[in-house]
């Protein structure tokens, strides 16, 4: 079995768009070495004193990589998607280069699907996942939402009046409404670990995980 990568293993991002650039922002305040490769002249410019290593090359061409010592790294990033051909080329490319870890972005399930089959790790579907996300946070139960798989959530919430002033088990939360208060904050005070004893008050905002459908209907409990 593969050893697990350091958590500070240099990354190759390949496009600078909006996706890429977000990215390659987020890695260089997290202290990642990154090479940010481009095609456009100008976006590799803008991003030169940014990141640590910018190039304008053509990613679609495998000896273009192997120019830049691509094969070297162990972590990269397709951040094309809006062209389709390019970046499923550029994923064939790094998967023939040898990269254990290809994070993929796809703008359809059927471009992700493609993805996956040529040897994509890691397919990610920015627009759909951001759609998502602000279509659970518009109804104003939820203050921030994460999902994982197999339908398992993460959510920050107002503490519904349902459970204010009884502790998490006198209230049910587990037994009753089948959801796990992760953690509570108090206005004024930070967000600490939640407790089978722990109260909560008007005002206090909780972090709750469950399963989505059970998590929705405990956020809904004042409605």
């Amino acid at each position: 079995m593969a050893s697990p990568l350091r958590h500070d293993t240099p990354v190759l991002l390949v496009g600078l768009g909006r996706f890429g650039s977000a990215a390659a922002a987020e890695l260089d305040r997290l202290g990642r070495e990154v090479l940010a490769v481009d095609e456009d002249a100008a976006l590799v410019q803008e991003w030169a004193d940014q990141v640590t290593h910018t190039v304008q090359a053509d990613a679609t061409q495998l000896d273009a990589l192997r120019q830049l010592g691509a094969e070297e790294f162990q972590i990269a990033i397709v951040a094309v998607g809006s062209q389709i051909e390019a970046s499923v080329l550029i994923t064939a490319n790094l998967v023939e280069l040898g990269i254990a870890q290809i994070w993929a972005k796809a703008v359809s399930r059927s471009h992700g699907r493609i993805l996956e089959r040529i040897g994509a790790n890691h397919v990610i579907y920015p627009e759909a996942e951001a759609g998502e996300r602000i279509a659970r946070l518009v109804s104003g139960r939820l203050l921030d939402f994460i999902q994982f798989d197999d339908d398992f959530v993460l959510v920050k919430m107002h503490a519904p009046r349902a459970i204010w002033g009884k502790t998490l088990t006198e209230s049910g939360v587990r037994t009753v409404h089948k959801v796990t208060v992760v953690g509570i904050k108090r206005p004024g005070s930070p967000f600490t670990y939640a407790t089978e004893e722990t109260v909560a008050h008007e005002g206090d905002v909780i972090v709750v995980s469950g399963r989505d459908a059970d998590v929705q209907k405990f956020a809904a409990l004042d409605d």
